[in-house]
């Protein structure tokens, strides 16, 4: 296979996980890479050190994330390589939310332009932004045919301008016919038929949100921002677990620092203010948080909201789980969890089982200490199973979540159980 040309851009796929550091969830700024080759930020790594002074394992300058390191502290260098990612990452989200419309500077000839960095978007901003390129250059096409022969009576020969604005209303985009050179109408035809193609793109995205059949629907992006009393509230009947149903609430003990919760304890939210909780060494270093409650016996459920959060994990873990560790990857915790669109998974004592089905909108918990069975449920109508297995009932677990705190605002809630 030949190599690429030097100098050619070639697009690479990154999410903001790729990019990110684990101590503060955040995209890398200033990153500096250990000697094992796990990179965080370096002011995260610093104050970490400094607050962890005995560091893991009796080592002081150990690494977060694989736990080795040196007796002495080592030399932190910045990372000019990932830094340079960060910050194309950092631009091109912007020029994202900015809109397709958004022009981008215009660069020195002697600077060629860096490779670009995708972005994932959802099906709705595609096809935006195709229709948005193509009658652009419909429009180019025009005026181009109006430069180059003025007064031959365009307005009878083309008439383009007119039938474009009552096409809209009356009759597709590909009705118009235009007498013009075959070249151009060639060209048009083109286009017409790719605009055809992305109405019929629109027509399919519209046909799959409005179908009544499909419980589990993934929810639009411009959705996660909106308040629950914003959302039309869904008719569901009484839960068959309500018997059984607890509402537990978040320990202020176990809060990352990047964490805050609500009043009554059951909404817990991302947040990049200061906290004004009391310090404690059983907090987790990543945005992760366990409930009071210790259940060692029983049947227990309970109901979680995911509708206000990017990214998530929902599970239970043992109040020993290691404070540098994610949900889901320890032999004493266990989870679902929602990184996207195609990035829906189970992890139990370290392994992970990928759950292709779409996302569940509210999350319910069903924990049988007595067999020793976890599993969860889809919560919309009825209870819908998206996962099962066996967890360890020789030590008492909490209710344990995971938030990606690159989004100030995103929350989950403990819900009141439908009886």
């Amino acid at each position: 296979m030949a190599a690429p040309v030097l100098g050619t851009s070639i697009p690479v796929w990154l999410s903001e996980e790729d990019l990110s550091c684990i101590i503060c969830q955040g995209l890398l700024d200033c990153p500096v890479t250990l000697p094992c080759g796990h990179s965080f930020c370096h002011r995260c790594l610093n104050g970490l050190w400094v607050t962890q002074r005995a560091g893991v394992d009796g080592r002081p300058w150990a690494c977060p994330t694989c736990r080795e390191g040196p007796e002495a502290k080592p030399k932190l260098r910045k990372n000019l390589l990932l830094q340079d990612l960060a910050d194309k990452y950092r631009q091109a989200a912007l020029e994202l939310e900015a809109g397709p419309a958004t022009a981008s500077a215009p660069r020195s000839p002697s600077r060629p332009a860096p490779p670009p960095v995708a972005v994932q978007k959802n099906t709705t901003e595609e096809v935006i932004q195709e229709l948005t390129e193509l009658m652009q250059q419909l429009v180019d096409i025009v005026k181009s045919l109006q430069t180059s022969r003025p007064g031959s009576g365009l307005d009878n020969e083309l008439g383009i301008l007119g039938m474009a604005s009552s096409s809209e209303k009356k009759q597709s985009l590909s009705s118009p016919k235009l007498v013009m050179s075959s070249a151009s109408e060639r060209k048009i035809r083109e286009i017409l038929q790719n605009l055809e193609e992305i109405q019929k793109k629109i027509k399919g995205s519209v046909t799959w949100k409005e179908d009544p059949g499909e419980q589990v629907q993934e929810m639009p992006s411009s959705s996660l921002c909106q308040l629950p009393d914003q959302r039309c509230p869904v008719p569901r009947k009484s839960s068959q677990f309500a018997l059984w149903a607890i509402s537990p609430t978040f320990d202020l003990g176990s809060i990352s620092c990047n964490l805050v919760v609500s009043n009554n304890c059951r909404r817990v939210t991302v947040s990049h203010c200061q906290q004004p909780y009391r310090w404690s060494p059983e907090r987790f270093l990543i945005s992760q948080v366990l409930c009071s409650q210790a259940l060692s016996s029983g049947q227990k459920y309970w109901e979680v909201d995911t509708r206000n959060c990017n990214h998530w994990a929902v599970g239970v873990a043992s109040w020993g789980m290691k404070r540098n560790q994610m949900l889901g990857r320890t032999k004493d915790s266990w989870c679902i969890e929602w990184k996207g669109p195609g990035q829906f998974s189970a992890w139990a004592t370290e392994k992970k089982t990928d759950l292709h089905l779409g996302r569940p909108e509210v999350v319910g918990v069903w924990l049988d200490l007595e067999l020793g069975e976890l599993a969860f449920y889809s919560c919309s109508e009825q209870e819908r199973l998206l996962y099962e297995c066996e967890v360890s009932v020789s030590f008492p677990l909490h209710p344990a979540f995971w938030l990606y705190g690159l989004s100030p605002g995103n929350y989950l809630e403990i819900k009141q159980v439908n009886s």
